[in-house]
């Protein structure tokens, strides 16, 4: 498919490809990083859906532009996004800006690297291993396996697939003519990924067994006995319970040796989606919220919400040592992992994933990891937990304090349209919109707590 007549490639000056850059990185650290983190700037910039596609212009064309346009288009870009870093930003699980888990992300982008076997990415595959191997370690276990996926639902999508072919390996083969019903069991609290893997993965929701939690939250392991005895009444086999250390919703904790007592009683895998709450296990005062993690068979973590590593950085750990993840995934690409290569093809781990390519989650930890230190990321972790004391504390002084339900939508609205802060909001159970604090920002100040209260107040003083 060679062309004689080729195009001139716009990457051919290097100096121009060079100011290019430069001038992008400028933009960056100044629209992104030093505007995008400053209370005095907004946390977003509203525009209707109409009139954003006018103001960027997203039709593709047929002619290249300047560079002049080029850059402004990246203004533009930054300045109509919601600026995740930005201290008045608390609408999802994720916030704040680390500038060495930035550092990292830049550092793999400019690579463009697939960790699928040591050859082509050495660096990241052994420093893939030390950072599971140490994040396993947190949980409680002295070996074991793992593998950095794109994000928590992966990561429990995976939980569940490894549960099922450590059960029944022939469904590898023959699929879902190998297996009779299954039944799984998760808390009423537990995160949409579970039902949708359970979809996905051919299972069917109707497989996902709901055990009741208790007014914080928290699976009640009585329950989970009495469900798992209601299953199998059904006909269906158990094989697997999946717990939660973090709802979305509530943050609460599920009661992990409780369960991993019913899971060893009824031979069941048992997983933790720790997405949310994993990282407390870095807090000496905190860790005992998972007490029982340690007799988990997997654990989904992702530091890219409570530790600030920057989207995305999800961590699937297993305490297996038999090699499941690449007997239940592997398929032995003979133009990737061939057997006869001239190092350790043990290296070669891409064939443990579901993926080909792979993006490289594990420098943006590492790097973080390695400026802070395990104290200076527990510090992050206890400072999190004293905010939220503080928040609770001062909804509690401040007489007559107290949201209508049905308001949250309004107040969504105007501090989005006014830019001043971004807080989202829910549903749960009999009760009605709600907002759902999240505390997690490395950059928080009780100051920017104080401001939330009082922005509340001034946004639906006439409500």
């Amino acid at each position: 498919m060679a062309d004689s007549k080729l195009l001139p490639s716009p990457g051919g000056d290097p100096v121009a490809v060079e100011t290019l850059l430069q001038d992008v990185f400028g933009i960056v650290v100044d629209e992104a990083i030093r505007k995008g983190t400053s209370a005095s700037e907004k946390v977003c910039e509203w525009k209707e859906p109409e009139e954003l596609k006018q103001l960027l212009d997203l039709e593709l064309q047929s002619q290249g532009e300047s560079q002049e346009q080029i850059l402004e288009r990246c203004r533009a870009v930054i300045r109509y996004s919601v600026k995740t870093g930005h201290p008045r930003f608390f609408n999802q699980l994720f916030s704040g800006l680390d500038p060495h888990s930035l550092a990292g992300r830049i550092i793999t982008e400019s690579l463009n690297t697939s960790p699928y076997t040591y050859e082509i990415a050495p660096v990241f595959v052994l420093m893939e291993e030390e950072v599971l191997k140490k994040l396993r370690a947190l949980v409680g276990w002295s070996s074991g396996d793992g593998v950095f996926c794109p994000g928590g639902s992966i990561s429990n999508m995976y939980a569940i697939n490894l549960a099922r072919y450590q059960r029944y390996p022939d469904c590898k083969q023959r699929g879902l003519r190998a297996l009779p019903p299954l039944a799984l069991f998760t808390s009423k609290e537990c995160h949409y990924s579970i039902n949708k893997g359970a979809a996905f993965l051919g299972l069917g929701t109707d497989s996902v067994r709901v055990v009741k939690a208790d007014e914080r939250g928290k699976m009640i392991p009585e329950d989970l006995e009495r469900q798992i005895s209601l299953a199998e009444a059904e006909g269906a086999v158990p094989f697997l319970v999946s717990a939660t250390s973090g709802t979305t919703v509530l943050g609460a904790f599920d009661p992990l040796d409780a369960i991993a007592d019913v899971c060893q009683r009824h031979g069941l895998w048992l997983h933790v989606d720790a997405a949310w709450g994993g990282s407390v296990l870095l807090s000496q005062t905190h860790r005992h919220l998972l007490d029982g993690i340690q007799r988990a068979d997997s654990v989904a973590w992702n530091p890219h919400k409570l530790l600030a590593a920057g989207l995305q950085c999800s961590a699937l750990l297993l305490q297996d040592t038999s090699n499941l993840l690449k007997r239940c995934h592997g398929f032995q690409a003979s133009y990737l992992f061939q057997q006869d290569k001239f190092y350790d093809v043990a290296l070669d781990t891409g064939d443990k994933v579901v993926q080909c390519g792979r993006r490289v989650d594990c420098l943006k930890l590492w790097l973080m990891w390695k400026a802070q230190g395990g104290q200076g990321l527990e510090q992050r972790i206890d400072q999190a937990f004293a905010l939220a004391r503080y928040l609770v504390e001062e909804i509690k002084k401040r007489e007559g304090f107290e949201l209508v339900m049905e308001v949250a939508p309004v107040l969504k609205e105007r501090m989005v349209k006014e830019g001043s802060m971004m807080i989202g909001y829910q549903p749960h159970g009999t009760h009605g919109n709600f907002f759902r604090m999240v505390v997690a920002n490395p950059t928080l100040t009780c100051a920017d707590i104080d401001f939330l209260l009082n922005e509340l107040e001034r946004l639906g003083q006439d409500l």
